[in-house]
């Protein structure tokens, strides 16, 4: 048995840049789902609605603003919202509305870093959305090339905001790739995606980067911004996430098919990293609307 998530296609045409919706609702009824395009949601006043970002689960608050990169599922569900009045902005562009030519230009890095973030879905923080959320507003009165304009200027000013932060973990959307700007991150990346099964050790990885274990613990969280064991437990977290949500695999299984030989351990990583236990994670995704087929 195993999930499905709903394909959406988008009404997004390939004649258009971008497509803005803007709505008010009393509930979020659209089930868990995924879309080749790129995506800017807004959502104010939903306080205690759930979001879902590829294996990332959340209640929001009263304002947010969430950039989704492409073929990574997500959703909002009502959950424990009772407001009756959601608004709601949603942008959709194409994912090669800026080619990649365009965008290794030294001007676009921030645009292009934030792209490739959002394969796992971002969050902006409360004064970043605060700051854009006047011009999300006005922006479906704007026509033609100002409009492309404004959204370029949007996506820049997002681009070097602070406080941004990824939801899913990182390997839990194999659909898509990320850029390390370095080759020696990029092989150990995927050799701890492809052995992450397997005891991996500091000494291993540093070897297969000639480096010494101390010179490549600095090198790597320098280059990732985390350390070697918090990144490949982030992988392991990301693969087991998957199987908890695609398969029947019990919860120990998981933990030894994904290289945790300690269940414990695998239930206070998981439960630290997701703020619930996988049985718990298993059964949200079930009730959000995913359906299962044999």
């Amino acid at each position: 048995m195993k999930s499905k998530i709903l394909r959406e296609i988008t009404p997004l045409t390939q004649n258009d840049c971008f497509t803005i919706f803007s709505r008010v609702k009393t509930e979020f009824d659209f089930p868990l789902h995924y879309h080749e395009e790129f995506e800017l949601n807004f959502i104010q006043n939903a306080p205690h609605a759930k979001r879902m970002i590829g294996d990332h689960m959340e209640e929001i608050n009263d304002l947010e603003l969430v950039l989704v990169g492409p073929n990574l599922q997500h959703g909002w569900f009502t959950h424990k919202c009772k407001s009756t009045e959601i608004k709601e902005i949603t942008i959709q562009f194409h994912r090669n509305l800026f080619e990649e030519t365009f965008l290794h230009r030294n001007q676009m890095s921030f645009i292009k870093n934030m792209f490739e973030q959002s394969l796992r879905g971002i969050l902006f923080s409360r004064e970043t959305t605060q700051a854009i959320m006047p011009r999300l507003i006005v922006l479906p009165q704007k026509h033609g090339f100002d409009s492309v304009l404004e959204l370029m200027s949007i996506l820049h000013d997002l681009s070097i905001s602070r406080n941004m932060r990824t939801l899913s973990d990182a390997s839990f959307s194999n659909m898509e790739t990320f850029s390390y700007n370095s080759r020696r991150v990029e092989k150990v990346m995927q050799y701890l995606n492809s052995n992450f099964e397997k005891n991996i050790t500091l000494s291993e990885v540093s070897r297969l980067s000639a480096m010494t274990d101390v010179a490549f613990s600095r090198f790597f969280k320098l280059r990732t911004g985390t350390t070697f064991i918090d990144t490949l437990n982030e992988i392991r977290l990301g693969h087991a996430s998957r199987l908890l949500i695609e398969t029947t695999h019990n919860v120990t299984e998981i933990a030894y098919k994904c290289g945790f030989n300690n269940i414990s351990n695998f239930n206070r990583i998981f439960k630290k990293k997701k703020d619930c236990t996988p049985k718990e994670f298993r059964n949200a995704y079930v009730s959000s609307g995913v359906r299962k087929f044999i």
